[in-house]
């Protein structure tokens, strides 16, 4: 069973993201945060498997809240979740931890498919800017984009 945490500052996504995971063979949505901040507090209590997490938040954003469970557990595997997929949003996301970044706009198949440990292991890009966002993942996975 993979144990999923959802973190998005938006009820309506929190809500949408677990009527679709719940309905997953071998999925569990284990909780759902509203900021960073309480979406690293519940994965230390949690314990799950992938926390799909927002990028833009109040309080602590998704790549602090990365950033601290990068940190703090790193078993668990963050993959992004964003309206924004740009590289000032993409980049700082991976080089937090993210082992994913996906748009909003992502097919909720290909979510819930990226939320499977075997698949959150390995970096993932947003679909409808795969070819930017590919170089992105690339260039984080690599080192520093160059300027």
């Amino acid at each position: 069973m993979i144990r999923v945490l959802i973190a998005d500052d938006h009820a309506v996504v929190r809500q949408g993201l677990r009527l679709f995971l719940d309905v997953l063979p071998d999925v569990e949505v284990v909780g759902e945060a509203e900021d960073g901040g309480a979406a690293v507090a519940l994965a230390r209590e949690l314990r799950p498997d992938v926390v799909v997490m927002d990028v833009v938040m109040p309080q602590v954003d998704g790549v602090e809240a990365t950033k601290a469970l990068h940190e703090e557990a790193p078993a668990v595997k963050v993959l992004a979740l964003s309206t924004f997929g740009d590289e000032d949003h993409v980049l700082p996301t991976l080089a937090a931890g993210a082992v994913g970044f996906l748009t909003k706009d992502t097919r909720p198949e290909e979510i819930g498919r990226r939320s499977a440990p075997s698949t959150a292991a390995t970096r993932c890009c947003a679909p409808r800017r795969r070819a930017a966002s590919c170089a992105a993942c690339t260039r984080t996975a690599t080192g520093p984009r160059a300027r």
